[in-house]
C-alpha cells in the first residue's frame, strides 16, 4: 500500500466518527446533568431506575421523546375513504336561470341582446326593465320566452330580474 492509499481508509473512518462525537441517548449532547450517562455512579438512582416508557397514544400516531416537546397536533389527519363511484346528482349546484354577459343590443326595452363570456347569445325580452346601454354588464334572471315576442337572434328568454354589476 502506499502513503496515499493508506490515508483514503483513515480519513474515511474519521469522518464517519466525527458526527457522533459529542452525541449521547438520543442524539443529544451528553452532560453531566443527564443521569442515564455511562459514566453515572452505580448507585445512584437514576443508574438504578429504568428508563420511563412513553405514554400510550391513539394507533398510528407517533409518540415524540419524552426530552422532546410535543407537536401542534398528536392525532392524525382525518382522510375521506376513496369514492365508490360517479356522483348521482351534480355537485356544482349552480342556478340554471342566471346568466351573466354584455348588453349588445340595449337601449329602454323592451328587448335586449346579451352575449355571455363564452360566446352565448341571448334574446330577452322584459317590458319596464330599464334602459340599457350597449357595453353594460349585467346579471339577469331569466324564464322561458314568450312566443308572442320575437327580440332577435339568439336563445329567447323572458327577464325576471336584470342588474347591472359593478
Amino acid at each position: 500500500m502506499t502513503p496515499r492509499t493508506a490515508v483514503l481508509p483513515a480519513a474515511l473512518a474519521l469522518a464517519l466518527l466525527v458526527p457522533l462525537a459529542g452525541c449521547g441517548r438520543n442524539g443529544g449532547p451528553v452532560s453531566d446533568a443527564d443521569p442515564t450517562t455511562p459514566g453515572a455512579p452505580p448507585g445512584s438512582a437514576a443508574a438504578a431506575s429504568p428508563p420511563t416508557p412513553p405514554a400510550a397514544a391513539p394507533s398510528g400516531t407517533p409518540v415524540p421523546p419524552a426530552d422532546r416537546p410535543t407537536p401542534l397536533s398528536a392525532t392524525g389527519l382525518p382522510t375521506l375513504p376513496p369514492p365508490t363511484g360517479l356522483p348521482k346528482k351534480p355537485t356544482d349546484n349552480r342556478p340554471t336561470d342566471v346568466v351573466a354577459g354584455r348588453i349588445n343590443r340595449g337601449g329602454p326595452g323592451p328587448c335586449y341582446g346579451l352575449v355571455t363570456d363564452d360566446g352565448r347569445q341571448y334574446a330577452l325580452h322584459g317590458p319596464g326593465m330599464g334602459n340599457f346601454a350597449a357595453g353594460t354588464t349585467v346579471l339577469v334572471t331569466i324564464g322561458p320566452a314568450d312566443p308572442a315576442h320575437d327580440c332577435g337572434p339568439g336563445d329567447a328568454a323572458s327577464i325576471v330580474k336584470i342588474q347591472p354589476v359593478g
